[in-house]
Parts: C-alpha cells; structure tokens; sequence
C-alpha cells in the first residue's frame, strides 16, 4: 500500500512559499546574540504549549503557562501536566533535530504520544501505542453528534506507516512546507491514537518541519495561528463523514494553502519580536563570495581575473566590486589598469 496524496501547488499556494522564503531571508539576516536567541527560543516554546494545549480545551491562560514552566510544583492538576509534558516533548525533539538523530517513523510518533499523554490516560495499553479500538471525532458544542469516523483500527499501522515512509522518501523532492502540511493533515485523519493526536500531530510536524530544513523552528510557534481561530483549523484540518467513503476523494489543497498562510502569519510575529536596533547581515550573493574566496586564496583580485572565472557582464562585475567595497569588505589599490583589490584591513 502506497499513499499518494492529491493536492495541487495552486497560486496562492506558489506564492504565500515565496513570502515565507523572504520572510525567512529577512529574520536570518539579524545577527542575533545566544542571550537573544534563547529569550525567543523560551518565547516559543512558551506559546506553542499553551497554544497547542489550548485549542484541545486546556483552560489555562499564557500568564500560567509561562509560570507553570518556570516554577516546578510539587502538586500538579493535569491542566498543567498537560502543559509540561507538551513542552518537554518539544525539548526532546530539539534534541533529536540538532543531533540529525529525529526519524519520521511509527516509533518516533509513538513516543511523542507517549511524553503527550504522560499521568493523563487511565489504560496503560493505550500510551505510546497506535490504537487497537475505534474512535469517533464528536462537535465539541454537541457531544452527542457525531462530526467524523476515522479509519477502522485494523488500518491504523498501514496507513501511519504509509503516511511515514512517504514523509521520509520525499524528504528531497517536496518543499518541507508542502511535506509539513500534507504529514500533518493526513496523521489528524488517520487519528492513530486514543488520545493525544492533535497534540502529537502538531508537535511532529514542528519536527519535519526543523528536520527538513526550517532551521528557525526553535523559535516557531505555528500552533499560536490555529489557536487564534480553532473553529477555522479544525473546518480545514478535519473530514466530515466516513473515512471509508471519503478517502478516495480526499484532496489536500486548500488545507495546505491555509497551512502555509499560517508559518506566514507566525513569521511575521517573530520579525515583530526579534528587536528592531539589530542591524541586518550585509547580504552577499555567490558572486560575491567568489570574490572574497578568490582574495583569501590569492591575495588580491583584478577585474580581469574576475572576469576569467565568472560569466557575468563587465558592468555587473564593476558593480560586484562597487558593493563589497561599500560594505567595507574590500579596499582599491592602484590605478588604472593597474588597479586591483584586497581584502579591508579593520
């Protein structure tokens, strides 16, 4: 069995990715401090465990939640171990990330559930274990009505493992956005666990989304965007009906084109919280660097030189060396045809 989602790289799709590479570009061009970093990194960590708690009806305000992870308590409700374990699962998968130790498997999602859930379920057999049982997904506002029915439980295994080895094969070939989004709408369907899915769901894709090459996930929080209008994440997120009847016909656009808008809105929080004094990097393009290299190889550079090794025109190259020297990363010397360039004694 092999899944293949369908979705179509729409526009709007096409176009939000884009924003979020220069958004991306932008914060990454701050030099910021380790005591900056970590401020921002607690920030998020912060508000992606009241968030992500929060939109399964976790009562606590982020005033608690920022206390609760600050202050260890020695009697705690499960309001808060709800909180705990949700931030400790995300520390752990820091972990994993940073030493490429992360896998996106049945095992790894396994005991996310498992930190998810610690102290909270009453059946030990359903802790760090797909489930063996069916689940129904009810409207919160109507207990009694029954909203979706998530695959029988003899599937669960089959399409978790299909949906994983998918994420693993396409690493390369799908943007980690599209590679996120898709992961994380198909695991909420398959609903693999008797509890904790939301929670385990999203904190797996912040790992293929940091695995995959969103190296500023430890100071992300997407959750905060879906917290800020539930009723609209769990519309996009979620099936009506039968699995059974809608599998075939299920298609992945419009949630990924809301999934991306998402990262966009929490991207455009972070460059709001990274402090607004710090100086951008000078942003330098490869023909620069080639520049730079040449004269740490060689001592200095002239734009013949310059000229046997890059394709580019007379009159950019002349504007090549206009912007390193305007940042201050190279010096003139000489004259005339016999002027050539070094690298800016400070």
């Amino acid at each position: 069995m092999t899944w293949q989602p369908k979705y179509t790289i729409s526009h709007n799709l096409l176009s939000t990715i884009r924003e979020i590479g220069e958004a991306m570009g932008e914060i990454k061009s701050y030099t910021l401090t380790s005591k900056t970093l970590a401020k921002l990194e607690l920030e998020a960590r912060e508000l992606s465990a009241f968030a992500s708690t929060s939109i399964e009806g976790n009562p606590l305000a982020l005033t608690d939640v920022k206390r609760i992870l600050k202050n260890k308590k020695e009697h705690i409700r499960d309001s808060e171990q709800e909180v705990l374990n949700y931030n400790k699962a995300l520390q752990n998968l820091y972990i994993l990330i940073e030493t490429g130790k992360f896998k996106a498997n049945i095992t790894t999602l396994e005991k996310i559930q498992k930190q998810v859930v610690k102290g909270l379920m009453d059946n030990p057999a359903d802790v760090g274990k797909l489930r063996q049982a069916p689940v129904v997904i009810r409207d919160p506002r109507m207990p009694n009505s029954i909203i979706f029915l998530p695959p029988d439980a003899k599937d669960v295994r089959g399409l978790s493992k299909d949906l994983l080895d998918f994420i693993s094969a396409n690493r390369d070939k799908i943007d980690p956005i599209i590679l996120a989004g898709l992961f994380h709408r198909q695991c909420v369907i398959i609903h693999p666990f008797m509890d904790g899915n939301g929670r385990t769901t999203r904190l797996m894709t912040t790992a293929i989304l940091g695995a995959n090459g969103l190296d500023l996930f430890k100071i992300f929080s997407f959750e905060n965007y879906y917290n800020q209008n539930i009723t609209r994440y769990f519309k996009a997120v979620g099936l009506q009906g039968d699995y059974n009847d809608l599998n075939d016909d299920v298609d992945h656009t419009g949630w990924l084109e809301y999934f991306a808008e998402g990262i966009l809105d929490e991207l455009a929080r972070i460059r709001k919280t990274v402090p607004q004094n710090l100086e951008p990097k000078p942003r330098l393009e490869v023909h620069h660097k080639q520049i730079l290299d040449f004269i740490a190889e060689q001592g200095s550079i002239t734009q013949r030189e310059y000229g046997e090794f890059s394709r580019r025109s007379l009159a950019t190259r002349k504007l090549d060396f206009e912007k390193l020297l305007s940042l201050d990363l190279i010096e003139r010397k000489g004259t005339g045809r016999g002027t050539y360039y070094v690298h800016k004694v400070v």
